[in-house]
């Protein structure tokens, strides 16, 4: 797709991937709507992307998995930049680590890693088809392609917003809409390293398996190779090229993978 002169919603922007994402977007002139559930971080990066004197960002708070937020950013985009062209699924939380995980915690990390693509694109890609373009980019994870030692939670719904960006993909790629799926192992963002939570065994592990597998990428560095793939109208975007032989191992011998994960869980917990 190009780029020029579209407009973009990005959610879970307040730092992180999304921060960049919208960096990114706006280095394309790209004219941004950025959400994120805490204002602080909105304030951050519009001030910081304010300074080049663009005023193409624009930012809203609230709650990426409510769809009355998703109607008010898309009403926004439309109000102050025209019809929304690109939506990014990029607000994540890691939510409780496995089968002590109460309902409650299982639904609010559905909510936020999965529900919230699925009523974006629900209110987005009728509109998309009837124009004959539309861009999907859902935030996964290498955890949705593999799994992610120490959050159940987190595994979970990483397949699940990669099975859904795979059925967009099908069901719509001939109609004009276009979907792509996001899955880093490592970036630096507090996903990754929380400054203001202290950290439980689980949690340790899942940071400890995540920091060990592979190079910790900034999030600008994701930002560039999501640029890229959306160029290329690719669907699965590495910024861990590694993670595709990995994948291709787990389906190659399924078994020998999963006693291979076993293996690297016990050596990370000893």
């Amino acid at each position: 797709m190009e780029l020029d002169g579209k407009v973009a919603i990005v959610t879970g922007g307040g730092g992180g991937i999304g921060a960049a994402l919208a960096q990114a977007l706006v280095d394309r002139d790209v004219r941004v709507v950025i959400t994120d559930v805490v204002a602080d971080g909105l304030d951050r990066v519009e001030a910081a992307l304010g300074e080049e004197g663009s005023g193409a960002v624009a930012t809203i708070v609230g709650d990426a998995a409510s769809p009355d937020h998703i109607d008010r950013s898309i009403a926004l985009a439309e109000s102050r930049f025209g019809p929304v062209d690109l939506y990014f699924a990029n607000a994540g939380i890691s939510g409780a680590p496995g089968l002590a995980a109460t309902d409650d915690e299982w639904s609010q990390v559905i909510d936020v890693n999965l529900m919230g693509h699925i009523c974006a694109a629900r209110r987005l890609v009728p509109e998309w088809v009837q124009r004959g373009g539309g861009y999907f980019v859902s935030t996964a994870s290498a955890a949705g392609l593999l799994t992610q030692l120490g959050s159940a939670t987190y595994s979970v719904t990483k397949h699940a917003a990669v099975g859904f960006a795979e059925w967009l993909n099908v069901t719509y790629g001939d109609r004009g809409v276009r979907a792509s799926c996001l899955c880093p192992m490592g970036v630096d963002t507090k996903l990754l390293r929380p400054d203001d939570t202290p950290i439980d065994d689980e949690a340790l592990l899942m940071q400890r398996a995540v920091e060990t597998a592979g190079r910790v990428l900034t999030p600008a560095e994701v930002a560039g190779v999501v640029m890229d793939a959306i160029d290329d109208e690719r669907f699965l975007i590495l910024p861990h090229p590694e993670v595709l032989e990995m994948y291709r191992h787990k389906g190659a011998d399924y078994d020998r993978w999963l006693k291979g994960m076993r293996r690297y869980q016990q050596s990370l917990i000893s």
